[in-house]
């Protein structure tokens, strides 16, 4: 992911700063417990694709 993109990129719901997880290749945002996929190498921003945070994931 570009460190670059990460700068300008928001979170499409609460227009958050999203972080990247590299072990699941997503974008997170951790204040709407949302993890966004990246397919192909292109952020999917669609809230109704976007998977729920679990507790652990939320508090870590």
């Amino acid at each position: 992911m570009d460190h670059r993109l990460l700068e300008i990129i928001a979170c499409p719901v609460c227009n958050g700063k999203l972080a990247f997880n590299k072990e699941h290749q997503e974008l997170v945002c951790k204040v709407d417990g949302l993890a966004f996929s990246i397919r192909d190498g292109i952020p999917v921003l669609l809230e109704t694709e976007a998977r729920q945070l679990t507790v652990d994931e939320k508090t870590a």
